[in-house]
């Protein structure tokens, strides 16, 4: 269980190192196109920014899904 379970967080990682590198190199090689305002003036970096913010949320109620307990194992725990 806990090779699945670090197999699944190295994956997710993955996914957040990708996108939160995309987010560096915008500000490094093109950082006129972070300052760029698509949505109601807000520019591409605080949108970026959000989005990152809101993916680690996502990824890690993601993690803790796919992690969780089987509840079908024939077994009960005894109530206090």
């Amino acid at each position: 269980m806990q090779s699945r379970n670090s197999k699944i967080g190295l994956v997710l990682f993955t996914i957040y190192l990708i996108v939160y590198g995309g987010f560096v190199f915008l500000n490094a090689f093109a950082p006129e196109k972070m300052e760029a305002t698509p949505i109601a003036g807000l520019n591409v970096a605080i949108l970026y920014g959000f989005g990152l913010i809101i993916g680690a949320i996502v990824l890690s109620g993601l993690y803790g899904f796919l992690c969780r307990e089987k509840s079908g194992s024939g077994t009960k725990e005894p109530r206090a």
